[in-house]
């Protein structure tokens, strides 16, 4: 079965964020198909590299990142909603004279068609948050 993801939660303001990385993990461990992730709205703050995490706490952006880059996994950060949180790639921090990037490189900043495109083409659009 062909899955995508809409995370639509920040990564510590409840159990969304980490319960769509555990599903995200179990979709993968049980040979099905992970289509696409799509950060949405608080949600893009989990393709932040710039979060500092307590060492006895779990770092939710650094496992999200390191899951899409172990599977290769295609991953979107929405673009209207990560502008407005500064969640930004090297692309969009240029295009808005910025000094830098916010968002790990595993995911792309893109639009909404790319949350359409992953509706359409996986058998269950899964959201959290």
């Amino acid at each position: 079965m062909k899955f995508s993801i809409v995370i639509y939660a920040a990564p510590y303001s409840s159990e969304a964020a980490h319960s769509a990385l555990r599903f995200a993990r179990s979709v993968i461990d049980q040979g099905h198909e992970l289509y696409r992730l799509f950060f949405f709205g608080d949600g893009v703050h989990n393709a932040s590299q710039l979060a500092v995490v307590a060492q006895d706490e779990n770092n939710l952006q650094q496992q999200w990142n390191d899951l899409i880059e172990k599977h290769g996994i295609d991953s979107v950060i929405c673009v209207s909603s990560a502008l407005r949180r500064g969640v930004l790639n090297q692309t969009e921090a240029n295009r808005h004279d910025l000094g830098t990037a916010s968002a790990y490189t595993s995911s792309e900043v893109a639009g909404l068609g790319q949350l359409v495109d992953a509706a359409t083409h996986s058998d269950r659009l899964v959201n959290f948050g």
